[in-house]
């Protein structure tokens, strides 16, 4: 049998209209503002872990300039730290500080050899003496595929090689000219280094995504430490795991500041859609005197009489909700397709506006907004126990 409170609230129609685009806006707004942070955390912190990995095991005395300092490529603790919860994949990489001249332009770089460089060059490998340069780089010295650059390496002795431009990528970095990297196969800069090919410069740990935010890297750079330490053989050099929150603490606080304007966008939107509907349901109970009367006259208590009208509000609530959740994931899915909205990479570290649907997160915002705002609606039903039932159905 249906409940009492529930049929004549399908009979009473909710005709806020204004608070139910108010709602809709609000949703617009949080979803995309929820979208956005996500984008921003998930690019940023693949782009530092593609650069640099998430945690790094390096030389105590680790020295860009300096080939005296390797460690192994394979260690004895290797296996420990690759069978580790949350690591992804472990890989060498060497680093060396150079210098790259072209026709009347140079500029310093930190060259990085790895083992795969398919995201850099779209190829399995590079090709030896190739390069993928940043495209920051390449537009300061007008680098294309297929030019020289002679590279200048300072160390025990000066070392020149000429490189060739394989491919132009584009970096997280590149409007910083003091973080650009230019990629070369390991091998190449094994030699450089007078190395053998079981010595690199850095081990670098990929971790998954779960684990990629400031405490999960940092209880990561604490277990892949200690793994380090006691597998460690009398052979291995002394290593020290550092992670990209610890390399980078300026940018991972920038994000902390980009989710605490996100939490106070979401706050702020669901007190306004909250204030919208208290007025819309004001509205409605100030027209349904009468009935709010009749029904008191026929028995049923105050609570019943207020469920009937929060339940008409909640359908109006969802309504908004729905509406808004679908606009803000269209305008999302425009956003991560066409990149429409640009940003100043020298402020924000990415030429556009990044968005990153994350389904649960969304849920969450949903379900967190819409029990704050029927909580909030709970303030105007209490006008229903001041009703008289005598006066209300005499005046009808």
């Amino acid at each position: 049998m249906m409940d009492a409170s529930l049929f004549i609230a399908r009979r009473l129609r909710f005709k806020g209209r204004i608070a139910v685009t108010s709602i809709a806006v609000s949703f617009i707004v949080m979803i995309i503002s929820v979208s956005v942070s996500s984008g921003f955390r998930h690019e940023i912190r693949d782009g530092i872990s593609f650069l640099s990995g998430d945690i790094q095991l390096t030389p105590v005395n680790l020295n860009y300039l300096d080939e005296s300092s390797p460690i192994e490529r394979r260690p004895a603790y290797l296996e420990k730290v690759e069978a580790l919860k949350g690591v992804k994949a472990v890989s060498p990489a060497v680093y060396k500080a150079g210098i790259v001249r072209t026709d009347g332009e140079i500029h310093g770089v930190l060259f990085k050899g790895i083992e795969n460089p398919g995201k850099v060059s779209g190829a399995d490998s590079l090709p030896s003496l190739g390069v993928a340069v940043p495209s920051g780089l390449a537009s300061i010295l007008h680098l294309k595929p297929g030019d020289r650059l002679p590279s200048y390496f300072i160390g025990e002795k000066i070392r020149v090689r000429n490189f060739t431009v394989a491919s132009v990528y584009e970096g997280m970095f590149d409007s910083d000219p003091e973080n650009m990297v230019v990629f070369a196969s390991l091998s190449d800069m094994q030699r450089l280094n007078g190395w053998g090919s079981n010595q690199v410069s850095a081990l670098e740990v990929q971790l998954d995504n779960r684990y990629k935010d400031m405490q999960g890297m940092e209880a990561m750079q604490q277990e892949v430490g200690s793994m380090a330490l006691l597998y460690a053989d009398d052979e291995s050099a002394s290593v020290v795991a550092r992670s990209a929150v610890s390399r980078y603490p300026q940018i991972f606080d920038w994000l902390g500041l980009i989710d605490f304007n996100v939490f106070f966008i979401l706050l702020l939107m669901t007190v306004v859609a909250g204030f919208n509907m208290i007025s819309g349901l004001l509205i409605m109970l100030f027209e349904n005197i009468s009935t709010i009367g009749l029904l008191k006259s026929l028995g049923m208590d105050d609570r019943r009489i207020a469920k009937v009208f929060l339940i008409s509000a909640s359908s109006a609530v969802l309504k908004g909700m729905v509406i808004g959740n679908a606009v803000a994931l269209l305008l999302c899915a425009i956003q991560g397709t066409t990149h429409m909205l640009r940003l100043d990479p020298a402020n924000y570290f990415l030429p556009y506006v990044p968005v990153h649907i994350d389904l649960p997160l969304f849920l969450l915002a949903d379900i967190a907004a819409y029990l704050a705002i029927m909580l909030l609606l709970l303030i105007p039903s209490l006008f229903i126990t001041k009703i008289d039932p005598a006066k209300t159905v005499r005046v009808a």
